[in-house]
């Protein structure tokens, strides 16, 4: 071999051999935030996103959280709640919207996004139904990084916000119902569950999602006696082993759904869909076979309903009565119980803006999370929803294309 070649070939050798350095992971730069938590303007919205006790939690991880005078009161926080965890209450709507991150509950409104100064984070509700492309379009002037709470995912997929709020109105529609079918406000007289030697309450669920299985809880712990429809096998199949006991199941059978239905003191309609107006799966004719004074909750009055009979109502004037059956239309269930609702969102939010401030920021959470990527619907002012894209005829680009380039 030559000299000079085996010379080299030993100091390659030696030098492979010989410590090195070890190569530590660099540690993110934490991230201080200013949060803006506005009062909520939205018809009868009484939610907040941040609740006293996570402000403080913000606030004690260095986090700097503005809200705007009055923003909690409607779910009975006060100013004094807020500063007394350590909240700065601004009495100037437009100082809220000068936050490097606005948290809402419902969507903002254009003279909202107004008052942004821009290259701001935005996270709210999406409720892309009733949008109008000119909200986007203010969206994208202010270069906003927009992200809709209700597409976030969680490690195991799931919708967590859209759970929590399904849980909510599960279980709240039983007791509405349970309010309805008394004789104070014009049903049959009747308790919600019966007694002992009285025959127990008839409730029909449609639906065996989120909102129908907790509305199932609910009704069943209560002593009703519940006939659940749903298309999804598997739907059925899963509630029935989580509730650890059978109940009466169908697939909604025109036939049989009928016949549930005239017997029934309540029905719960709790059909979600994913595209789309929900399917009108009770009839006029159904409805006007039900017993006198029944109760009828259309928690799916939000993508239009699924009885034929259904209009929508507000917390004002939340019921009117169609061939003597009482009707309950009112598409923000949640908001009925805001000061849980507001809990259960809060319990959301804080752990994440924690995360995010940890991550060093909006981008590195997003760029590091799939989760919340799938909530972004545009970043730095570039649309990158598809569906938001086709229905609105709006050019959009992938996020991942754009975190890819370092847009």
């Amino acid at each position: 071999m030559d000299p000079k070649k085996s010379f080299v070939s030993a100091l390659a050798q030696e030098a492979a051999l010989s410590p090195k350095e070890e190569m530590l992971e660099v540690a993110k730069k934490r991230h201080h935030l200013t949060i803006g938590i506005p009062k909520e303007t939205s018809f009868q919205e009484r939610r907040v996103a941040l609740v006293p006790e996570s402000v403080g939690l913000l606030v004690n991880n260095g986090h700097e959280v503005i809200v705007e005078t009055n923003a909690g009161l409607e779910s009975k926080f006060t100013d004094h709640d807020y500063s007394e965890a350590g909240a700065t209450i601004v009495y100037d709507k437009s100082a809220v919207f000068k936050s490097d991150i606005i948290l809402k509950v419902a969507p903002p409104s254009l003279e909202e996004i107004a008052l942004m100064t821009g290259k701001q984070t935005l996270i709210s509700a999406l409720q892309l139904s009733a949008q109008k492309v000119d909200l986007f379009q203010a969206l994208a002037n202010k270069k906003i990084t927009a992200i809709a709470w209700d597409y976030i995912r969680d490690e195991a997929g799931i919708f967590p916000v859209v759970r929590a709020m399904g849980e909510i109105a599960g279980y709240t529609s039983v007791q509405i119902a349970a309010e309805y079918l008394s004789h104070t406000h014009g049903g049959q007289g009747l308790m919600f569950g019966g007694i002992s030697g009285v025959r127990p309450t008839e409730v029909v669920i449609l639906g065996a999602g989120t909102v129908g299985e907790f509305a199932t809880r609910a009704a069943i712990g209560l002593g009703a006696s519940v006939k659940l429809f749903d298309n999804d096998i598997y739907r059925l199949r899963r509630l029935q082993n989580d509730l650890g006991m059978r109940i009466w199941t169908s697939t909604i059978l025109p036939s049989e759904l009928r016949n549930a239905l005239e017997t029934a003191d309540v029905v719960i309609g709790a059909i979600h869909t994913t595209k789309g107006r929900t399917p009108m799966v009770v009839t006029e004719d159904m409805i006007s076979n039900m017993k006198f004074g029944s109760v009828a909750v259309d928690v799916s009055i939000d993508q239009g309903g699924c009885f034929e009979t259904s209009r929508v109502t507000n917390h004002d004037h939340p019921v009117f009565q169609s061939h003597g059956v009482i009707h309950y239309c009112v598409p923000n269930i949640a908001a009925r119980v805001s000061r849980t609702a507001s809990y259960a969102l809060s319990n959301i939010f804080a752990p994440d803006l924690i995360q995010m401030g940890d991550e060093g920021g909006v981008a590195n959470l997003i760029r590091g999370h799939a989760g919340w990527q799938s909530g972004v619907y545009m970043y730095h002012g570039t649309l990158t929803n598809e569906t938001i894209g086709t229905h609105f005829e709006l050019p959009w680009k992938p996020l991942e294309l754009l975190i890819a380039t370092g847009f």
